[in-house]
């Protein structure tokens, strides 16, 4: 599962990125309008500024703001600036070099063979999907609607 400060960072950015170039936003307007607490909202945003994702501004007009384009930070790259690697299984960490400690033989394990493709798959998909991407989204709506619940067949 994605971690509360993954989540949380990507609607800080996403904010940043609704404001727009050069735009600055107050990190007390970005955690009242996306509802994330003030003080864990500050810790995020600095581990932010240390990946070059965005800079602060001080001053009246001071605040928080984007260094890249929408269109060049992807959902992918947040999550790994946060959590580290974005894998399933231990054995896939660190490019597949690490074995799990109840492996027999990591060649033979079915279960690792799906958990490639689930990796992959993930990882085309937060890689392929930018700041701007989800800005552009029709589901990106501000009038409240959710998006659609995905049902998955036992």
């Amino acid at each position: 599962m994605v971690a509360l400060k993954s989540k949380y960072a990507l609607r800080a950015l996403i904010a940043l990125a609704r404001a727009g170039p050069g735009e600055t936003l107050q990190i007390g307007t970005i955690a009242a309008r996306e509802a994330i607490p003030k003080k864990f909202l500050e810790q995020i945003l600095l581990d932010l500024k240390h990946a070059g994702l965005v800079a602060s501004r001080r001053g009246q007009h001071g605040g928080y703001h984007l260094l890249r384009a929408p269109e060049e930070i992807a959902v992918g790259e947040v999550l790994r600036i946060l959590e580290g690697p974005f894998v399933p299984l231990a054995c896939l960490a660190d490019g597949g070099h690490r074995r799990c400690a109840d492996c027999r033989d990591e060649r033979l394990c079915a279960v690792r063979r799906v958990f490639v493709k689930v990796a992959v798959a993930s990882g085309e998909i937060l890689d392929g999907t930018t700041l701007a991407d989800v800005l552009s989204d029709p589901a990106d709506r501000l009038d409240g609607e959710r998006p659609p619940i995905i049902l998955v067949k036992r």
